[in-house]
């Protein structure tokens, strides 16, 4: 005797305007959680290289002793803070867009109707990217939108500090001033272990060199990109 195959779950799908309406309002609200979610993954890793910045220039600036390659071991840290966070960026920009689109041409349009604006395959979109979500921005233009928001400003304020402890003999520990020379002095505090000074400052100059090209490169401020 054959058994009797298990029922098969099916999805009942809104079948008159106001359950629509009810189903297009919980899907707002869920993308608008995970879409404040992911902004506030955003804000913990600006805070957490907040942090480092604070600890480590404290560290560095307060003593002597404390040697400049505590504040070059800073901006790696950034820079790995700043890879995490401009992948966390990825996924918030994905769900920021949907809750754009909401706003945009669903509640847009019921509180102001345009009339010139007609019908948006808006739905359609949202639909094709429901079924085969993808990123909608590189890793590499992630990384440059949140270093020109916040991580400029930190690498900027971390290169004033390293500056000053490598010209500043007051502020190392066996390092003299050399009224005559001050760039042979420069160089000296600059030395890393067995790495010569110049060749120290020489890939802190070429790293923040890339910094800067990075920052202020135009091709990637997007029309999508929201101010609030």
């Amino acid at each position: 005797m054959e058994q009797p195959s298990p029922p098969i779950a099916l999805a009942v799908l809104p079948t008159t305007p106001s359950e629509a309406t009810t189903a297009m309002v919980h899907y707002y609200r869920a993308e608008m959680a995970r879409m404040c979610s992911w902004r506030d993954r955003l804000d913990l890793t600006s805070n957490w290289s907040i942090t480092v910045v604070a600890a480590l220039l404290s560290v560095s600036l307060s003593t002597p002793t404390a040697h400049h390659g505590v504040l070059m071991f800073a901006m790696l840290l950034v820079s790995l803070l700043l890879y995490v966070e401009a992948r966390r960026y990825r996924f918030y920009d994905v769900y920021r867009m949907r809750v754009r689109q909401f706003e945009r041409h669903y509640f847009g349009q019921l509180y102001g109707p345009d009339p010139e604006g007609g019908p948006e395959p808006w739905l359609v979109m949202l639909a094709q990217d429901l079924r085969h979500p993808k990123f909608r921005i590189t890793l590499g233009l992630a990384i440059r939108r949140r270093l020109r928001r916040n991580y400029i400003w930190m690498y900027a304020i971390l290169l004033a500090a390293w500056l000053l402890k490598i010209s500043s003999p007051q502020l190392q520990d066996g390092v003299h001033l050399d009224t005559e020379r001050p760039l042979e002095t420069m160089l000296s505090g600059a030395t890393l272990g067995l790495i010569p000074g110049w060749l120290v400052i020489g890939a802190v100059v070429a790293g923040y060199a890339v910094l800067v090209a990075a920052a202020l490169r135009t091709a990637d401020r997007g029309s999508d990109e929201v101010h609030v």
